[in-house]
């Protein structure tokens, strides 16, 4: 089997940052704030993607008619890189966010990239980059692949062309405080997406209509939003940008209930993975609708005994508080349970090599 014809010119960086300097900017990181010192930049036009280019990390040239800037057409995804035990670096899952990129892609009349470029690119700006992944457990360098239109015309019609980009960033925790139960506030005035809309895909314009429920949820004293339908304003659907799961406990049978994917849900790469998990540790996991009602009088008669969030960049956070106009009630004490910090560990562990692979998550780089 021959190997694929390469379709990325590599130019490094005349700008490299040395060893010095680069161990400064990743110590404590965070999450989002610190970029390695190239990108990988492929055009669309003409109907076909073209050759791309690994090259310095820099701004991007864009005309003021500028197709994204105007009418939205822009998607992303983030996945992770991660330092193993052999001194090699392995991606989890790329494939699936390659294969979710694209049906984004689709659902806004946008050209789908080959998952094999997709990932060429994730290995060779990693490849290249690779002294920026760290090697602590639970920090990784996070993958930030993005398409937009980049036709220079105002008029409302997809555009012929498009620029897809990739660099990275050594990321700490995505929260400041660490793995502690955040606050959440069950939004009654917003709703994320309904049926028919663009809620399964991860488009820009969802993460921006998100900013004033945000901002809500903060001015009452919570870290996150939670969502609810758009019909009914009834049932739960999303923390934020990550997935919720809700753990019963019936004597020692566990079971983690997490909310099934209507169209208006993003189906998280994380999601996925922990509900195959879930069953390695002998907890049974159910996809369905859960209410609001159904949260609150569960946790008032004890079946509910923890709730917690997933996702790529801030992998599971525990909730410890939720509040809504009429009540406010306090999850596990709100302290970190015991089954979100056993999955936490469990996919940590995955990830960074210390367990086995036997389902061949793991994508080998270097």
């Amino acid at each position: 089997m021959t190997a694929p014809t390469p379709t990325l010119q590599i130019t490094p960086s005349p700008h490299v940052l040395d060893d010095e300097q680069r161990q400064a900017r990743m110590t404590g990181p965070g999450f989002g704030r610190v970029f390695t010192d190239h990108m990988v930049v492929i055009p669309y036009r003409d109907g076909a993607w073209q050759p791309g280019e690994v090259k310095a990390y820099g701004p991007l040239a864009l005309d003021p008619a500028t197709s994204a800037l105007h009418y939205g057409q822009a998607i992303f995804e983030g996945f992770k890189a991660f330092a193993q035990p052999d001194g090699s670096v392995a991606t989890f899952r790329p494939e699936e966010n390659a294969a979710r990129f694209n049906r984004s892609a689709a659902r806004l009349a946008m050209p789908a990239l080959p998952p094999e470029r997709f990932m060429e690119a994730a290995d060779a700006l990693i490849t290249l980059d690779r002294k920026w992944v760290p090697g602590a457990v639970g920090e990784s360098l996070y993958l930030r692949p993005l398409m937009f239109a980049s036709d220079a015309y105002l008029g409302v019609r997809p555009s012929l062309a498009y620029l897809f980009v990739l660099f990275a960033s050594p990321a700490g925790a995505y929260f400041s405080q660490g793995v502690k139960p955040v606050t959440v506030w069950i939004s009654e005035d917003f709703v994320r997406a309904a049926a028919g809309g663009t809620g399964e895909a991860k488009c820009a314009g969802n993460y921006a209509a998100s900013l004033a429920a945000q901002a809500q949820a903060e001015q009452k004293g919570c870290d996150q939003v939670v969502w609810l339908d758009a019909a009914r304003r009834d049932t739960v659907e999303e923390m934020g940008g990550m997935n919720l799961f809700f753990v019963y406990r019936d004597g020692d049978h566990v079971t983690l209930v997490t909310p099934e994917l209507t169209g208006s849900l993003l189906p998280g790469v994380t999601r996925r993975s922990l509900l195959e998990m879930a069953r390695d540790l002998g907890f049974a996991a159910e996809e369905r609708k859960v209410t609001v009602r159904q949260w609150r009088d569960d946790l008032a008669a004890g079946r509910l005994t923890e709730v917690f969030a997933c996702g790529t960049a801030a992998v599971i956070t525990p909730v410890g508080k939720v509040k809504a106009n009429g009540f406010e009630l306090d999850i596990h004490g709100g302290e970190n349970g015991p089954v979100a910090l056993a999955l936490r560990k469990a996919l940590l562990d995955l990830q960074h090599g210390a367990a086995p692979d036997p389902r061949g998550w793991m994508h080998k780089v270097c």
